[in-house]
């Protein structure tokens, strides 16, 4: 005689109130960020599909946009790499000021971003004390694309720093000294047994510092110099239609960005996914 199987019951959550909580948390999540975007595309639409293309297509504002997500990625590709030798250099090793240096990743939290761009422009400008030795070989680094680079790297270093750091503590040197021990080179080392562990959170870093550059306005447009088709960033374009009372204008800039820095955080995020499948049991 067959067996009937019976359907399983749901075992009960240790933590209780998941139900409302989730209520909770959708509608919070609705509220905060669903709408208001769900609002930018609406209005975005409803200009046209011609007069949305060719706002889209403008030389202006491909332009802008062009700049704000190159540097930004640029600048998130940088913090990544120096981003992890900064946490690896805190994580590891010992000397004098270790604190004062740890405490000061989180300044480009702390300090207002107008203030950072100020004193950015103020270094790299061409009277300025770094600026005036660039100047001399020829480099101008303030009122270009480089100056907005270096204004995204400051803000977006602690975001990888941040992730790597509480990672990399994890990590137990034991395997490092076992892979020393069967003949790896240390190069190899941090390549193939210490790389792995810290990739997602590298990734995450990453991430967070590129959808914070994307977005920076306060301590780019100081060193911008806001030239069209030039330095002009897609967020300060934004503000200028909005002066204007072009608002069918900015919501489709902002619609345009909303959309790339989704598919590319959508991206990251695959990736990221993929890398914590392979390497969860390194």
């Amino acid at each position: 005689m067959a067996l009937i199987s019976l359907p399983r019951l749901r075992e009960p959550s240790v933590l209780p109130g998941f139900g409302l909580a989730l209520g909770f948390a959708v509608a919070a999540l609705c509220l905060v960020v669903l709408l208001p975007l769900a609002a930018l595309v609406l209005h975005a639409l409803s200009i046209g599909p011609a007069e949305f293309l060719s706002i889209a297509t403008d030389t202006r504002t491909l332009s802008a946009l062009r700049l704000s997500f190159g540097t930004a990625f640029i600048a998130a590709v940088i913090n990544a790499v120096f981003g992890l030798l900064l946490a690896w250099v805190l994580v590891r090793y010992s000397f004098p000021g270790r604190r004062l240096i740890d405490a000061a990743v989180d300044l480009p939290f702390a300090l207002p971003t107008a203030v950072a761009g100020i004193a950015m422009a103020a270094i790299y400008a061409p009277n300025g004390v770094i600026g005036s030795l660039a100047d001399k070989v020829g480099l101008k680094i303030a009122y270009t694309p480089l100056g907005i680079t270096l204004a995204l790297v400051f803000i977006g270093l602690p975001f990888v720093v941040r992730t790597v750091q509480p990672v990399l503590e994890e990590v137990e040197q034991d395997i490092e000294e076992a892979a020393a021990l069967l003949g790896a080179s240390r190069l190899r080392t941090v390549l193939q047994v210490v790389l792995p562990h810290i990739y997602p959170a590298l990734l995450t870093g990453f991430a967070l510092a590129f959808a914070r550059g994307v977005g920076e306005y306060g301590s780019v447009i100081f060193i911008a110099g806001n030239i069209p088709q030039v330095s002009e960033i897609a967020p300060l374009l934004i503000v200028i239609k909005l002066e204007e009372f072009d608002y069918g204008g900015a919501t489709v800039i902002a619609t345009l960005m909303l959309a790339i820095s989704f598919a590319m955080l959508f991206v990251i995020n695959a990736l990221q996914a993929r890398s914590s499948r392979k390497y969860g049991n390194v």
